[in-house]
């Protein structure tokens, strides 16, 4: 398992650097922003670049960009929903994905505020449609983005720091531990399980402010 293990992550290592950070930072473009999160698997992008990792520059490159693409993602579907919110919603797409996570989304911004902004980028289906639904609502975007980006960077540091830290430290292990692969595959899954399941339990915590709408002052400060 080890040589193939070590070909695959030498394949993505022998990727350019720079083509790889600009393509994981807009992997996370996409993945942020509208609808398009919701087919783009920006999170198992942002992860295989991680594994490529080579040096303390590569690493601030990379979490850079990815914190760029992210916000960046969110600000367009901030700013679609404020020019086009409506017409987006109404369009064949938009109907695609259903009319209930309109509604869902709608009203967790109604009742949470910059609260649901940045709770959602943690939530899947929610983490495309709340910029969309922020920007059809009064919250400006100077709040948005105070709510968002440190959601950004918390998701960015979680990702990065995982890929390359355990891309790395099975590269140490390989030549003197036969059975590295086993404990670089096990780390992998353990941390899939973990997303997984935090995105399980956040959404179930979260979901009670999904079914109705608050006072719709979503401008006034928490």
């Amino acid at each position: 398992m080890n040589d193939a293990l070590l070909w695959i992550l030498d394949l993505v290592r022998s990727v350019d650097p720079l083509a790889r950070t600009l393509l994981a930072g807009g992997g996370i473009f996409l993945e942020t922003s509208l609808l398009v999160g919701l087919v783009v698997p920006g999170d198992t992008i942002v992860l295989v670049a991680a594994t490529a990792v080579d040096g303390p520059v590569q690493y601030v490159g990379l979490l850079a960009a990815v914190i760029l693409g992210a916000l960046g993602g969110e600000s367009v579907g901030f700013l679609l929903g404020r020019f086009f919110g409506p017409r987006i919603r109404a369009s064949r797409l938009g109907q695609r994905i259903g009319e209930k996570n309109w509604e869902r989304a709608a009203n967790y911004v109604d009742r949470r505020g910059g609260i649901a902004v940045f709770v959602s980028r943690f939530l899947p289906v929610l983490h495309s449609l709340v910029p969309v639904t922020v920007g059809m609502s009064n919250m400006s975007y100077s709040r948005f983005i105070r709510w968002t980006a440190p959601a950004c960077v918390l998701w960015a540091l979680a990702y990065v720091t995982f890929g390359s830290v355990a891309a790395g430290s099975y590269r140490e292990l390989a030549a003197s531990l036969h059975f590295a692969g086993y404990l670089f595959v096990g780390a992998i899954v353990l941390f899939v399980i973990a997303v997984l399941v935090g995105k399980k339990l956040l959404e179930r915590r979260e979901a009670r402010h999904w079914d109705r709408p608050g006072d719709g002052d979503t401008n006034t400060p928490e």
